[in-house]
C-alpha cells in the first residue's frame, strides 16, 4: 500500500498512538483516514503498485477522488516513453471512476470481467471524479460547488500539481487529455490551465495532447443540427423539424446576448418538443428510441448522470447485458458495494453520485456556453488536438461538430478542410470501413462509423487503434 499524507495529518497521528499506543497498533491507516478531514492528499493502492487511488483537497473542505492504472502492457522505450490517459466524463457531473472506467475503456467492466478492448492496453489510465461533487468527490460546504468550466479546470490543475510534481516517473511520461460530451469543455478549459501552469514552473507535466469526444464544444451548432438530422434519418417530419428549428434559433438568439441561463432553460424545451415529435429518439444513438440505447438502458447507474438536469432522463431501465454496470444491472450498487469495499478510504458520509444533485444546478450558467476560442488557444500553442465522434449521435452530433471546426481561427484551417480523409478498419480486415480519420499539423479529425455517443462502447476496435495513434502508444501492435 502506499500512503500520502500531510504533515498536519501526520502529526496528529502522532499524538494519538503516543497516548494509545497499544490500541492503535491495532488500527491501519485504511480505517483512520476516512474519518478524517483536512489533509491535502492521501492516497492508497494494490499491493503490486498496478493501482493507485486517493483523493486530494484541491480546496479547502472540496475533495477531488482520483484512480490511476498503471498497464500491464507497458512497453519501456525512452525515445517514446509510455503515455498517460487523463479521461473526463461529461454531464456535467458524470462520474470517470464510475462510467468511463466501468462501463467504457477500463480494465473490468461492469461486472467485475476483463475488457478486451480496455485503453490501458495503449496508456496507464487515470480517472478522476470532477467537478467536485461528482462520483466519490465531494464537499463539505454546499457552496463550494464550481460554477464554470474555468473553476473546474483550476480544481483538476491543483489535483494534477499533487500527483505529479513529486513523482518522477509520472513527469517522464506524456498526459493526454481525454474527454467525452460535457468533459471536451473541461478538457480544454484544463489544458490551457495546465499549459499556464507548466509555462510558470507551478506543474512538472509533459501536455502531450487534448482529444475531445463527442464533445459538447458549440452547443450552438448542436442544437441547431438536431432538427436536419433527424429530419434527415426520418425521425422528424416538417412539423418536428419546424417546431425544433423555432427553439433553436431562440437559443441562438439568447446565446448572442449572453443569455446563458436561459438557454439551457430552451435546451429542455427543444429536448421535450423532439422526443415528443420523434417517439423519443435516442439523443445518444438515433438508430434506437431512448428505452433501447445500447449504452444507457444497460444500468440504473446513469440516472446519476443527469441527475438535476432533465427528468426525462430518470427513468433508465435496469438489464444485465454485457455492457451493464453489475449482474444487478446497477451501477450505484457496485459502486457503493465491491468498489467502496475495495477502496476503503471512501468517508462513510459520501456516497457514490450521492451530491450529484449539486452539479448541474450549479453550472447551469455555463452550460450553453461555447468552448471554440479555447481549441484555437490550444491550436496556436501547437497541442495536439482530436476530434473524434460517432456517426449516430444526436447530441453532440458529427453535423455539429463540423460545423463548429469550420468556425475555428487557425491559420492552417482551410489546408487541413482541403484534404482528404483515409478510411480506417479494424485491424487488418480491410472488408469494411469502420470510419475515417483527417489530418493536418496538429489537429486531427475521427469520423467514427456504427457508433453514437459512447464511441469506445459502440466501436471498441477501431477506438482501441485510434487512441493508440492519439497517444503515440509504443504498444501500437497489441
Amino acid at each position: 500500500m502506499l500512503y500520502i499524507v500531510s504533515s498536519k495529518s501526520i502529526s496528529f497521528i502522532t499524538r494519538v498512538a503516543t497516548m494509545e499506543k497499544n490500541c492503535f497498533l491495532l488500527l491501519s491507516f485504511l480505517v483512520l483516514f476516512p474519518l478524517l478531514h483536512g489533509y491535502t492528499a492521501f492516497a492508497a493502492g494494490t499491493d503490486d503498485g498496478s493501482e493507485q487511488w486517493g483523493y486530494v483537497e484541491v480546496r479547502p473542505k472540496a475533495h477531488l477522488f482520483w484512480w490511476l492504472y498503471k498497464s500491464p502492457d507497458r512497453v519501456e522505450d525512452p525515445s517514446n516513453p509510455w503515455p498517460i490517459l487523463l479521461w473526463l466524463q461529461g454531464g456535467p457531473g458524470g462520474s470517470g471512476v464510475g462510467f468511463g472506467n466501468f462501463l467504457e475503456i477500463g480494465p473490468l467492466d461492469g461486472n467485475l470481467q476483463p475488457r478486451n478492448s480496455t485503453w490501458l492496453r495503449k496508456a496507464d489510465l487515470l480517472f478522476v471524479d470532477s467537478p467536485v461533487a461528482t462520483g466519490f468527490s465531494y464537499v463539505e460546504d454546499e457552496s463550494l460547488v464550481v460554477t464554470t468550466d474555468d473553476e473546474a479546470a483550476t480544481d483538476l490543475t491543483t489535483l494534477l500539481k499533487e500527483l505529479f510534481n513529486g513523482n518522477e516517473t509520472l513527469q517522464k511520461s506524456p498526459l493526454y487529455i481525454v474527454a467525452e460530451s460535457y468533459g471536451g469543455k473541461f478538457a480544454v478549459t484544463l489544458g490551457l490551465s495546465a499549459l499556464k501552469a507548466i509555462e510558470a514552473g507551478e506543474l512538472k507535466l509533459q501536455l502531450g495532447g487534448v482529444a475531445l469526444g463527442d464533445s459538447w464544444i458549440s452547443p450552438e451548432d448542436f442544437v441547431l443540427s438536431w432538427g436536419p438530422l433527424l429530419k434527415d434519418v426520418s425521425r422528424l417530419d416538417g412539423n418536428g423539424l419546424n417546431s425544433s428549428n423555432r427553439l433553436a434559433l431562440q437559443i441562438q438568439q439568447q446565446l448572442a446576448e449572453g443569455q446563458y441561463k436561459e438557454a439551457t432553460e430552451t435546451f429542455f424545451d427543444l429536448e421535450n418538443v423532439i422526443s415528443s415529435s420523434s417517439n423519443d429518439v435516442d439523443f445518444y444513438n438515433f438508430m434506437v428510441d431512448y428505452a433501447n440505447d445500447p449504452v444507457i438502458s444497460t444500468s440504473e447507474g446513469w440516472n446519476e448522470v443527469m441527475m438535476g438536469r432533465d427528468p426525462r432522463y430518470l427513468g433508465a431501465k435496469k438489464s444485465s447485458s454485457s455492457n451493464g454496470a453489475s449482474s444487478k444491472g446497477d451501477l450505484p450498487s457496485l459502486m457503493d458495494g465491491p468498489i467502496r469495499e475495495k477502496l476503503k478510504i471512501i468517508p462513510e458520509s459520501v456516497s457514490w453520485g450521492g451530491q450529484g444533485n449539486l452539479v448541474f444546478p450549479a453550472m447551469a450558467g455555463d452550460f450553453m456556453r461555447p468552448r471554440i476560442k479555447e481549441v484555437d488557444e490550444l491550436l496556436a500553442k501547437g497541442i495536439n488536438v482530436t476530434i473524434y465522434n460517432g456517426q449516430l449521435d444526436v447530441i453532440c452530433s458529427t453535423k455539429g461538430a463540423e460545423a463548429w471546426l469550420d468556425k475555428l481561427k487557425w491559420g492552417d484551417l482551410k489546408t487541413f478542410l482541403s484534404m482528404d480523409r483515409t478510411p480506417l478498419y479494424c485491424g487488418n480486415d480491410e472488408t469494411t470501413t469502420k470510419g475515417f480519420v483527417k489530418s493536418y499539423k496538429n489537429l486531427f479529425f475521427y469520423w467514427i462509423l456504427g457508433a453514437g455517443h459512447f464511441v469506445p462502447v459502440e466501436q471498441p476496435c477501431v477506438s482501441l487503434e485510434m487512441v493508440g495513434n492519439i497517444t503515440r502508444s509504443p504498444n501500437l501492435h497489441s
